[in-house]
């Protein structure tokens, strides 16, 4: 059952939770006596307060659509996996900054994601507060929702050190006053990490391994998310140039550890179960944002608003704004070999799928002869292509502005358009559907690379098989078929296992890397993928080049030094007086 009750109850939360001018100031509204806040059912409001913060739609925040937690255009539009889309370039330019890299400490966008966040801490210090005062017979699960606050607090950070690397730590121990008087360059990116990791395994002391409300942080959300952030603390960075020089064994073997002691999970059988509300809390689900429809709140429920924009536009049954389109780079990285393997330079090869667009019920494919990975059509609407169960149409003409960004479409995180489980009109292409910020596919690859950079025979050897592990639920899913003749796959689909021969380290990293991309793509982690390895710039300069033929909009576009993380945006800077210092590769404040 999902954790109705911290979304439902939010309302009245936000009374006893809201914050101030501050960017990060959280004060109760009100005079609320000790008595008051002793009591369990306010404590549960000021917590339930904090749980909503992963809705985003809170009084102190603005639209989540704008400042997404799933981070599609933070993490993928930034990366090589995907267009802005909308209706054009002007169309939230912010997004479109993003993708071409003309960001810079002015963009109102950075300062909004960074103000929501940190309203999200405030959230959890809160209640933190509230909960280390009270009396533990009054309160018998102090401890385990102190725990929880302090998971959901990691997660937060977690996010505001990949995005902006210098940013300030608070905790529910400081005075209002002195937050203007807290650096954000007390801390290295590494030592962040560190802290943030050893925090989120002291609150998985005080946790069950799993709650019983599905929603809440629990004892292995805490270990999960701890394996993912020293995955990334193990790329030792040069603070002064974002480079890494390092990796750090020791750190990937606790990974390993830590991953091997997650019990009881698994992949679901098909891949595209992943896009259905029967699985979303299922075998494969670790840490997810649990959504809803018809669960008593306004406005269809308690949706995915931060996906809110990307509902496939044009012609489709969704209405939608059409943003957040997979690049043809994507496309053409599930082309595969004789073998059924990756192409690891399939940017020498031509583009795959090509449209010919004749009108708005014709299109037709060019260059399809080629074999590609079966993943390609659960991820990516193709025109022609049958779309989910959907049997009125194919995917045709579902992209608003076809001249400025083509004609394909994301397929994932939307139920079929016939499903019961979508709303009917506005949000368009809305359901309950969970997003999944950490599933077991996730953390088998991060196993995996951390086995990789270890570099041991046999930790090599179990790293292959946990990617062909990956790779064969891919090969016995239920096929994208023809969808004039359904008794024919709807391409050419070939995927196969690695095989033990040739498996040396070099080439292993190169498998992993792709399997990255493969398997989660449009899921919000590939630029920061690209960084924690070290190959931001050389990639999305390589992939720049090779787009540019097909969007105009990259003739001028370049990546520059040190924007592996965004400025510090400039407003925050005013906030703190003077005190915070920018990310290298951004002109100094002073």
């Amino acid at each position: 059952m999902k954790l109705h009750n911290i979304f439902l109850a939010f309302g009245a939360a936000a009374m006893l939770a809201s914050c101030g001018d501050d960017f990060l100031e959280n004060k109760p509204q009100g005079s609320l006596s000790d008595g008051m806040m002793n009591n369990p059912e306010n404590i549960d409001l000021l917590i339930n307060a904090a749980y909503a913060g992963l809705y985003g739609f809170t009084n102190e925040q603005g639209d989540p659509h704008a400042f997404p937690l799933t981070n599609w255009s933070y993490g993928e539009v930034r990366a090589d996996n995907a267009y802005k889309g909308g209706g054009g370039e002007g169309d939230f330019w912010d997004f479109h900054s993003m993708e071409t890299f003309q960001y810079d400490p002015y963009l109102g966008n950075l300062d909004g994601k960074w103000f929501n966040l940190y309203s999200q801490l405030s959230r959890c210090h809160t209640a933190l507060r509230v909960l280390k005062s009270a009396d533990e017979s009054v309160v018998p699960d102090k401890k385990v929702r102190m725990a929880e606050m302090m998971v959901l607090r990691g997660y937060y950070y977690f996010d505001l050190v990949r995005l902006f690397n210098k940013i300030p730590v608070v905790d529910e121990d400081l005075a209002t006053a002195d937050y203007t008087s807290v650096p954000n360059d007390k801390y290295t990116r590494d030592q962040h990490l560190a802290r943030i990791a050893s925090e989120l395994l002291e609150a998985a002391k005080d946790l069950p391994d799993r709650q019983s409300e599905v929603g809440r942080m629990s004892g292995n959300i805490a270990r999960a998310l701890a394996a993912k952030v020293k995955l990334y603390q193990a790329y030792e960075q040069d603070p002064e140039t974002n480079r890494v020089v390092g990796v750090n064994k020791e750190l990937m073997r606790e990974v390993v550890a830590l991953i091997d002691g997650l019990k009881g999970y698994s992949l679901l059988s098909d891949f595209q179960h992943l896009d259905l509300l029967a699985y979303e809390n299922g075998s494969e689900s670790v840490f997810a944002i649990q959504f809803s429809t018809n669960d008593g709140s306004n406005d269809k429920g308690r949706v995915n608003r931060h996906n809110l924009l990307n509902s496939p536009g044009g012609n489709s049954p969704y209405h939608g704004d059409g943003f957040y389109l997979p690049s043809q780079d994507l496309i053409n990285a599930y082309q595969t070999d004789a073998s059924g393997l990756p192409v690891f330079d399939y940017q020498s090869l031509p583009d795959y799928s090509v449209v010919e667009f004749i009108d708005d019920d014709h299109q037709v494919l060019h260059n399809v002869g080629h074999t590609v990975d079966p993943r390609l059509d659960f991820v990516v609407g193709r025109p022609t292509i049958t779309w989910k169960t959907w049997t009125s149409t194919p995917c045709q003409s579902w992209v608003r502005d076809r001249g400025t960004y083509g004609h394909n479409c994301a397929k994932r995180f939307w139920v079929s358009p016939e499903s019961p489980d979508m709303v009917e009109g506005w949000p368009w292409g809305a359901s309950g559907l969970n997003w999944q910020i950490i599933r077991w596919a996730d953390l088998m690859l991060y196993k995996a690379e951390a086995l990789i950079e270890i570099g041991d025979g046999a930790g090599l050897e179990t790293a292959r098989g946990l990617i062909n592990e990956i790779r064969s639920r891919a090969k016995n899913s239920a096929w994208v078929k023809d969808f004039n003749d359904p008794s024919k796959n709807a391409a050419n689909y070939s995927i196969g296992l690695y095989p033990a021969s040739g498996w040396t380290q070099d080439y292993a990293r190169k498998a992993l890397r792709t399997e990255m991309r493969l398997e989660k793509a449009l899921e919000g982690d590939r630029f920061f993928d690209l960084v924690r390895w070290g190959v931001a710039k050389e990639t999305m300069t390589r992939y720049i080049d090779a787009e540019k033929d097909n969007r105009v909009y990259y003739q001028n576009a370049s990546f520059k030094d040190g924007q592996e993380y965004f400025a510090v945006p400039v407003a925050q800077y005013n906030f703190s007086l003077g005190i915070y210092t920018q990310n290298p590769g951004y002109p100094s404040f002073k």
